[in-house]
């Protein structure tokens, strides 16, 4: 079962016991300056390609009281975009994702950290504009950091248990929930901002209902 809430994900994670979740899987917001109304970037790519354009109403950068929430909820975490964060009391335990992007403006690769090893780990996707990993199953970019449904289900494959239960608490795209419930596992997830939860959440019931009647619940563009 996923659970999808329209909600300040501090407020929705006070409602849980401690270590309610087995798995947090999440990314939330980073640099300061994205807080503004459009998020910034090239309007226009390298290539000549006319980017899309993103409203952020809600661009709350995490402190450290949302760091202790979510290791109180949770037993283990994986969190996207650790190198931007001075979070105390974490381990040194990285997972790097190659975007294969090498001709891009953009970072070529984003990190997280892994509460459950200590070594540095690696997925190579590539993930650059319209070029993606999975041209046969193009995923349509509805989220400015929005992240691959590959990316989730390698995390899940490799970190997660059967039974477990998955919590996202910037859920965005919703790519996260999607990979849970290809791979069946019950999951929570957050999303404060109105226009970003709806459009995910149509998402999510589009794959979901795909899944149902054809067996591949992965949207196309």
């Amino acid at each position: 079962m996923i659970e999808y809430f329209n909600e300040d994900c501090m407020v929705g994670m006070a409602r849980y016991p401690d270590k309610h979740f087995d798995l947090a899987i999440c990314d939330p917001p980073y640099f300061v300056e994205y807080a503004k109304e459009t998020f910034p970037g090239a309007a226009v790519s390298t290539t000549g390609v006319q980017r899309r354009r993103f409203k952020s109403a809600h661009w709350e950068v995490p402190n450290q009281k949302y760091f202790e929430e979510l290791l109180r909820v949770s037993k283990n975490q994986i969190v996207w975009g650790i190198n931007y964060y001075p979070i105390k009391n974490l381990g040194s335990g990285r997972i790097v994702w190659d975007k294969q992007n090498d001709s891009s403006s953009f970072s070529k690769c984003e990190i997280a950290y892994c509460s459950l090893h200590k070594s540095v780990q690696m997925f190579r996707y590539l993930w650059n504009g319209m070029l993606q990993g999975d041209m046969k199953n193009k995923e349509l970019r509805i989220h400015p950091t929005q992240k691959p449904v590959a990316l989730y289900k390698w995390i899940l494959s490799s970190y997660a248990k059967p039974g477990d239960l998955i919590l996202d608490t910037h859920v965005g795209s919703a790519s996260s929930l999607l990979a849970c419930h290809l791979f069946g596992f019950n999951a929570v997830g957050f999303e404060l901002d109105e226009d970003y939860y709806r459009t995910s959440k149509e998402r999510l019931d589009r794959a979901m209902n795909q899944l149902g009647l054809f067996g591949d619940g992965e949207e196309t563009a």
